[in-house]
C-alpha cells in the first residue's frame, strides 16, 4: 500500500506557492492536505477521484479543491499496463484561506470569494470559458513577482468567484475524511481496483486488506464514499469504456471483455443504466461530435 503524504505545500515564507509540474505521474497517492488548490492539466489522461466522485480528466481539467478534501490525478498508463506513459504536466497553486486575513476576508467586498472557499469545500470543476480565461492567468502567474503575483491571483479567484462556469464535484453529503490512517487504507482500496477492475473482483479479496470482514467493508465503504462498492467498481469500469469508446476502431465486444464484463448483454444494460445510452448510441454522438467540431479530414 502506498501512504498517504503529509506535507506542507507554502513555506512560512510565502503567502502563496505556484509551480509547473512535469513528471511521468501525477502525485499518485489519495491524499489532502490543508491548503486549497487550484490545478490545471496541461498534459496528461486518466481518471481523477476527488472525495467521492470519479471522472476522466485530459489536458485542460481543472479543480479548486477545499482544505483537506481528498483528491488524486491517476493516469492510464499506471493503472491500465499500458506500459510506459507519455507524461504529464500541471500548473497547480496552493493558498491558505488566511492569506487574506480575517479582517479583509469578512468585508463586503470579499463577499464573492468568500463564498468561493466555502463551496470549495465540495471541490469544483471550472468549464467553458472561465477555464480557458483562468488557465491563462495561470500561465502569467508563474512568471508573475511580488506584488503583481499576489493581484493576478485575487483576480483569478474573483474571476472564479463571478463565474457559472464552477461545478460541485462532491456530493452533499459527502464527509471528508480527516484522518491520514483512513486516506491511507482508502489508497489500498482504490490502488487495487485500478489495476485488477478488468477481472472479476472478489469482495473479500479488497476487504481482507483493510483487516475487514466483508460485511464491516462494505459499511465503512460506502459511509465513506456514498455510495456500495459495487457502485463504485462500476462507475471505474464504465469510465474506462467511455475512453475506450472514443477509439472509431474499437468494437463494443472488446470494449466490453477489456473492462471486466463477461458478457455484451450485462455491459450494454450496466452502460445504460450509467449514461443514460447504449454504447453504440455513446460511440456514435462523440464521433459525430468530433466531425462537426473538427470537420472531416
Amino acid at each position: 500500500m502506498i501512504n498517504s503524504i503529509a506535507k506542507s505545500a507554502i513555506p512560512e515564507s510565502k503567502l502563496f506557492v505556484v509551480k509547473k509540474t512535469i513528471a511521468p505521474f501525477f502525485d499518485r497517492t489519495f491524499h489532502f492536505h490543508p491548503e486549497y488548490q487550484l490545478f490545471l492539466v496541461l498534459k496528461g489522461h486518466g481518471s481523477r477521484f476527488v472525495g467521492d466522485n470519479i471522472k476522466s480528466f485530459a489536458k485542460g481539467d481543472m479543480v479548486l479543491t477545499g482544505p483537506n478534501l481528498p483528491h488524486v490525478w491517476r493516469s492510464d498508463a499506471e493503472h491500465t499496463g499500458g506500459g510506459q506513459a507519455a507524461g504529464t504536466e500541471g500548473i497547480v497553486i496552493y493558498f491558505n484561506e488566511d492569506f487574506l486575513s480575517e479582517s479583509v476576508l469578512g468585508k463586503e467586498e470579499m463577499d464573492g470569494i468568500r463564498h468561493l472557499f466555502q463551496k470549495a469545500s465540495r471541490g469544483l470543476e471550472i468549464a467553458g470559458k472561465t477555464n480557458r480565461v483562468v488557465a491563462k492567468m495561470m500561465e502569467e502567474l508563474l512568471q508573475s513577482k511580488g506584488a503583481k503575483s499576489i493581484i493576478k491571483l485575487l483576480t483569478i479567484l474573483d474571476t472564479l468567484a463571478c463565474s457559472s462556469d464552477c461545478h460541485p464535484i462532491t456530493h452533499t453529503r459527502y464527509v471528508t475524511i480527516s484522518k491520514q490512517a483512513e486516506t491511507d487504507r482508502m489508497n489500498g482500496v482504490y490502488e487495487y481496483v485500478l489495476k485488477n477492475f478488468r477481472e472479476k473482483i472478489d469482495l473479500a479479496a479488497v476487504a481482507a486488506l483493510c483487516n475487514m470482514t466483508p460485511t464491516s467493508f462494505s459499511r465503512y465503504f460506502k459511509s465513506r464514499v456514498n455510495k456500495s462498492f459495487s457502485d463504485f467498481l462500476q462507475e471505474m469500469r464504465i469510465d474506462h469504456a467511455c475512453k475506450l469508446l472514443h477509439g472509431e476502431k474499437t468494437p463494443i465486444n472488446r470494449v466490453a471483455y477489456d473492462c471486466g464484463y463477461q458478457t455484451l448483454s450485462n455491459f450494454n444494460k450496466q452502460f445504460k443504466k450509467t449514461m443514460g445510452q447504449t454504447p453504440q448510441q455513446y460511440k456514435s454522438e462523440y464521433l459525430q461530435v468530433n466531425i462537426d467540431t473538427f470537420g472531416d479530414f
